[in-house]
């Protein structure tokens, strides 16, 4: 694809990404679904709290009424 090229280290294995934004502004959106799905999936073990929770702290902070 025009404006993605990958980065290899010395035993050419492809290690990074470089995306030239301008060159794939029409495809903008499908790219930040991508990092969305890329940042959810890090985050799958991460401890969940319960939205009741959530709300509740906010709401004892000041920052929600």
């Amino acid at each position: 694809m025009k404006g993605i090229s990958f980065v290899t280290n010395d035993k050419n294995e492809k290690i990074a990404v470089q995306i030239d934004l301008k060159s794939i502004e029409k495809h903008q959106e499908a790219i930040e679904d991508l990092l969305d799905g890329i940042i959810a999936e890090s985050r799958k073990n991460e401890v969940r709290i319960p939205l009741s929770k959530v709300i509740s702290n906010l709401k004892k902070s000041g920052k929600l009424s």
